[in-house]
């Protein structure tokens, strides 16, 4: 039996296959639009190093999530000596 006959068997499972078709299609969408970008690296081979490719005035985008900021005791005593 077929998918088509067996959803035309039971139509309660259309809205089921479509709803993870619909998903099937954006999360492969979203991993071909990811290898697009320019900041993705995948080949090792022939970049065993990306991080010296990075331009350094170019904005990079980063995202840190409830980082606590603690003040570096080195960097006091170095701003506290200078005024």
């Amino acid at each position: 039996m077929s998918l088509f006959q067996l959803l035309m068997k039971k139509k309660e499972l259309i809205p089921l296959v479509a709803f993870i078709s619909f998903a099937a299609v954006r999360a492969s969408s979203f991993a071909v639009y990811s290898l697009q970008k320019i900041n993705v690296i995948i080949d090792r081979k022939r970049n065993p190093e990306p991080l010296e490719a990075v331009d350094p005035t170019v904005s990079q985008k980063l995202v840190t999530i409830n980082q606590k900021w603690k003040p570096i005791e080195e960097l006091e005593k170095v701003h506290k000596a200078t005024k």
